[in-house]
């Protein structure tokens, strides 16, 4: 998969910055920004056809989200991810995301339902789409509202932490071949489930979607 990194003009109505941004985020999903390698941001304008200072403006983004780390004096290293710190990350989420999702089933508004399922099916378009950065902004949007409902700030501020550490690991490989939209529809599956109000259901099947999400992660080659 190639992401073309140069067409910025897709995204309108939204800065420069916003732009190069989420261009950017696009070429790391797909790995035509690879994990490691330092880019400069002259360089990236260039590509961009734009100057160095948006690139530079949307780098001070994506460093706060851990996408890339700045190198003195030469510019930014794509952040890479170890099989340790995802395993570390899952274990955390296993132990926050099925319980609270289950705790907060009963108390889910009736009309917050259509919005949460609109988010499950862009998650799903998203996929379907080949769209990663959209696939991944209404996952990261869907997982964190259902823990809002729990009233916890600091809980919901821990798990935006670590999705954003391992956030897009492994996408583009799920995609090629051919996985992400069974993953996004997991999701449409954990609506039904709230919708029914099934608390011991929606733990479970929170549980599973974090869990076979690892191990898509883990074992390209077994699929």
């Amino acid at each position: 998969m190639s992401t073309n990194i140069t067409n910025i003009t897709q995204f309108e109505k939204v800065s420069l910055r916003e732009q190069v941004s989420r261009a950017l985020r696009a070429a790391i999903v797909s790995g035509e920004l690879e994990p490691g390698t330092v880019y400069s941001a002259p360089a990236l304008g260039a590509r961009f056809g734009v100057s160095a200072t948006p690139v530079r403006e949307a780098m001070l983004d994506l460093v706060r989200e851990n996408l890339v780390a700045t190198v003195p004096n030469k510019g930014y290293r794509v952040t890479s991810v170890e099989e340790a710190d995802l395993d570390d990350i899952t274990e955390l989420r296993l132990l926050i995301e099925p319980r609270l999702a289950a705790q907060v089933t009963p108390d889910i508004p009736d009309a917050d339902f259509p919005m949460l399922r609109e988010l499950a099916e862009a998650i799903v378009r998203g996929a379907a789409s080949g769209d990663l950065v959209a696939y991944t902004d209404h996952d990261r949007a869907f997982h964190l509202k259902l823990l809002e409902y729990a009233g916890n700030r600091r809980i919901s501020a821990l798990v935006g932490d670590l999705r954003a550490h391992a956030r897009l690991y492994g996408l583009a490989d799920m995609l090629e071949r051919g996985e992400l939209e069974g993953a996004a529809r997991e999701h449409l599956v954990i609506v039904d489930a709230l919708e029914a109000r099934d608390a011991a259901l929606v733990e479970r099947l929170m549980d599973a979607h974090v869990r076979q999400t690892r191990g898509r992660w883990a074992h390209p080659a077994d699929h």
